[in-house]
């Protein structure tokens, strides 16, 4: 009986999050993703993405990116070194909880449409000697678009702007690392919620200098995510009347974690993997598939796998079991 009411809790706090989703129009917007080529048609952006999904400087740091970092109290923003053509977008903007040490550093990804930073994970981990650096992924937070009730510029049926934003994302974390590896600190870990786990494992996959990711609510392939999650109707609905399923993996493959499965499970870093059985918008076939790359490139991820829904796991006693976890992962 507990866990139909679960269930419920779960599908009711996903219809708030429906409010102020509207259904967009499908398109290829190939510039965004591919700057400087011509792709006009599905086939060529498909065959496009296939090419960059293999390519291993696809997320690396931007050629002349500005270094500049502005320190104020308990915040850090710096220029990213993608341009978009939302102003407020081009400015990335991290909270810093720290912990008077310089031995270990989390970068934080958030989940999508986030309304607010996580101060009682930064407050717990701060106090156990691990400075917390939560970063606003594009199109969020102080990177809001202006006139947008939720971040829709960040995922939606705009494939090269989807790829363009989580390539932005993935560049503003690993310019941020960087930094945090120039100030000092010896151990750096990146954490990822839903959405922000495609970025912190795509940092993890690229950057040799994190050490420890943990993903929250994750799975492989990004577009079976949107195509079957609870979160992501109005996305699909967009998507469906113009795209086949088996071409959309292909023209979002880039962003497919499973597709570098052999950089995830590289000896000098640990994963550990936080799942919700229960889940409706990450579906568990999608986190279990992730889960058989992984072990089949020779990884051994930790794996924690509670009985509650993707938006459950943020009430007790789950968020609790996930928080130890997490703590212990890190120490």
């Amino acid at each position: 009986m507990y866990l139909s009411w679960l269930d419920r809790w779960d599908e009711q706090r996903a219809r708030r999050g429906e409010d102020g989703k509207e259904t967009t129009s499908f398109i290829l917007d190939a510039d965004r993703a591919f700057p400087g080529e011509r792709i006009d048609s599905i086939r060529e952006f498909c065959a496009r993405a296939d090419e960059a999904s293999i390519d291993p400087t696809f997320f690396d740091e931007q050629n002349g990116g500005d270094q500049r970092f502005e320190v104020r109290e308990h915040w850090v923003k710096f220029p990213s070194d993608i341009s978009t053509d939302v102003a407020e977008n081009n400015i990335v903007w991290a909270k810093i909880t720290k912990s008077g040490s310089l031995d270990k550093a989390l970068v934080i990804f958030h989940h999508w449409n986030a309304r607010a930073r996580n101060a009682q994970i930064a407050g717990f981990l701060s106090r156990r000697g691990i400075t917390v650096i939560e970063i606003a992924m594009p199109y969020h937070f102080e990177r809001n678009r202006p006139g947008s009730l939720h971040a829709d510029y960040m995922l939606s049926a705009n494939l090269g702007r989807t790829i363009q934003a989580v390539r932005q994302a993935v560049c503003d974390g690993g310019k941020l690392i960087r930094w945090l590896k120039s100030e000092g600190y010896r151990e750096i870990s990146v954490l990822g919620m839903s959405l922000g786990s495609w970025v912190a494992g795509l940092i993890a996959a690229h950057d040799p200098n994190v050490s420890k990711a943990s993903l929250f609510l994750t799975g492989g392939s990004l577009a079976d995510m949107v195509w079957t999650g609870r979160a992501t109707r109005t996305i699909r609905s967009s998507l469906e009347p113009e795209i086949e399923l088996a071409d959309l993996r292909r023209a979002w493959s880039p962003l497919n974690l499973e597709n570098y499965a052999h950089r995830l499970a590289r000896p000098d870093l640990d994963i550990q993997m936080v799942l919700a059985r229960r889940d409706t918008v990450v579906m568990p076939e999608l986190s279990e598939s992730l889960l058989r790359s992984l072990k089949n490139a020779g990884g051994r991820p930790q794996i924690m796998k509670l009985s509650c829904g993707h938006y459950s796991l943020g009430k007790l006693p789950y968020i609790l079991y996930a928080g130890l976890s997490l703590k212990r992962f890190l120490s």
